[in-house]
Formats: C-alpha cells, structure tokens, sequence
C-alpha cells in the first residue's frame, strides 16, 4: 500500500534533534519510527507505554533527586550498608 497519508506534530527543537540523534543511531528515520509508533497503537488497541501519573513515593524520589538530595556510593555493597545504617 502506498504511504500518501501526512502526519505533521509540533514539538520542541531540542527534543527533536535528541530523538533524531538516537534514531539515526538505530539505523530509523523519524518517517519509520512513527510507523511503528502507529503500528504498535493499532496492534495494542493502546499506547505501547504506560503512561500514569508518579505515586507520592515517586514523586519525592523525584524531587529528592532533583535537589540533589541522592545517596551515593563506589558499588552495591557500600550502598546496601549505607542504607541499612539509615534503619
């Protein structure tokens, strides 16, 4: 079937050059993307994401980590021990 339908969005520059730069990293164009954007709707009956709003916990990991209020440290162990001394 020949591809004649036209999508057109507007988005922010920056955001599409950073998704452009990743799909051309993939090998997609943005015009192969979208069809499989749309595939996947039409497939799913849905978004192929979920697409919710964060839970309270979420919400203040998020704002903790935006404040720069995160736990840091050199591998799994030392983090596991420094969160076990917060107990």
């Amino acid at each position: 079937m020949a591809k004649t339908a036209t999508v057109r969005a507007r988005v922010e520059p920056q955001l599409k050059h950073d998704a452009e730069n990743v799909l051309e990293r993939l090998g997609l164009t943005p015009t192969t993307a979208i069809g499989m954007f749309y595939e996947q709707i039409s497939l799913r009956h849905a978004l192929p994401f979920d697409v919710s709003l964060p839970n309270a916990t979420t919400q203040a990991a998020m704002q903790d980590a935006e404040s720069g209020r995160v736990t840091r440290a050199a591998n799994t162990r030392s983090l596991l021990a420094q969160l076990d001394a917060d107990d």
